[in-house]
């Protein structure tokens, strides 16, 4: 069963399992024409989903290339977000976990979706207290727009056109049994009521009204 982020309903597919792989095997080749030597070529993944991924390029362009296996790394960036303090007193940690060494490497830094770009910024940063390669490219199956800060990725598998308040997941294998990207919106429940303003109606005039309005005085019965 597909769990939606709370208050989230689907409103269109964008990838089903075939389209994924289909996706991967081009952002595969277009990494082994910019790396046709794969000397000193590396995978890093940005914890969940991109680790998967990260694995899964790596093995297409190995298995493209005919060569050994490719170097491939988990990376937790959970420290070095910007809104750390904002999103859970003790946030999980799944560990960075990269057993070579990216002095003098290219990295590939592997993420499921492109938004703001702090996540890639956080990353970046952890990698460079890492160590120093030689240089870092960006590869995201997909890219949603609405950048924050000067990030553009170097490989992507589709780029969407998405409101700001919209949502795209992203399923995989490994984490959900399934390969699947879609496009979400928020549930119209979830989304916040704004009332509408009441058009003013006729207004009865009270007992005297119209002397008021026109500031004359009415003069009493004779008796």
């Amino acid at each position: 069963m597909v769990v939606r982020p709370k208050g989230f309903r689907e409103r269109r597919q964008l990838m089903d399992r075939a389209r994924v792989a289909r996706t991967l095997t081009r952002m595969a080749t277009e990494l082994l024409e910019h790396h046709p030597s794969l000397a000193g070529l590396t995978f890093v993944g940005i914890r969940s989903r991109g680790v998967p991924l990260a694995k899964r390029l790596a093995q297409r362009v190995a298995e493209l290339a005919g060569s050994a296996p490719l170097p491939v790394g988990a990376l937790d960036i959970t420290l070095y977000r910007d809104d750390l303090t904002m999103i859970a007193l003790h946030p999980i940690m799944k560990g960075t976990d990269i057993p070579f060494s990216i002095d003098g490497a290219g990295v590939v830094l592997v993420d499921d979706v492109l938004f703001t770009g702090r996540t890639v910024r956080a990353a970046l940063q952890e990698l460079i207290d890492l160590g120093r390669p030689d240089r870092i490219e960006l590869a995201v199956l997909v890219d949603r727009g609405h950048r924050e800060l000067p990030i553009r990725a170097d490989y992507v598998g589709k780029t969407v056109t998405t409101a700001r308040d919209e949502n795209v997941q992203v399923l995989l294998q490994e984490l959900d049994g399934t390969d699947r990207v879609a496009l979400l919106d928020r549930a119209p429940d979830a989304k916040p009521r704004v009332r509408s303003a009441r058009k003013p109606g006729p207004r009865k005039p009270s007992a005297g009204g119209s002397a008021r309005k026109t500031g004359r005085r009415t003069k009493a019965p004779r008796r």
